[in-house]
């Protein structure tokens, strides 16, 4: 079993600035990859960011530029530093890990990230 611990979020004023972290514990051994994704009422999950074991990232192009994602050597943790923070980004945010030789998805329960014009 794998267990995502988010911790951050919270509200803030659009221009501010958050940070979210998650630690991944359990079973989580194995090639895989890290992420964060988010959503808002009324819309699908989207992807956020994106790191692997070799740092490599990807970004979704609305967050590119203000948004950093970062992982410990192991890839068991990660964060999210979160700045220029616009209502937009409303959002639940989750932890997600990927056992890519499994094909296997796990997420977080999720933290509440709350925007004001």
């Amino acid at each position: 079993q794998v267990q995502l611990a988010e911790t951050g979020g919270g509200l803030v004023q659009a221009g501010g600035s958050l940070r979210l972290s998650c630690a991944a514990s359990g079973t989580i051994f194995g090639t895989k990859l890290m992420a964060w994704y988010r959503q808002s009422a009324g819309k699908q999950r989207e992807l956020v960011a994106q790191i692997d074991i070799d740092g490599s990232t990807n970004y979704a192009a609305s967050v590119k530029g203000r948004f950093t994602i970062s992982r410990d050597g192991t890839l068991n943790r990660i964060s999210l530093q979160m700045t220029n923070l616009r209502p937009e980004d409303t959002a639940i945010y989750y932890c997600h890990l990927r056992f890519l030789r499994a094909n296997r998805d796990f997420y977080g329960q999720g933290t509440q990230v709350t925007v004001s014009s």
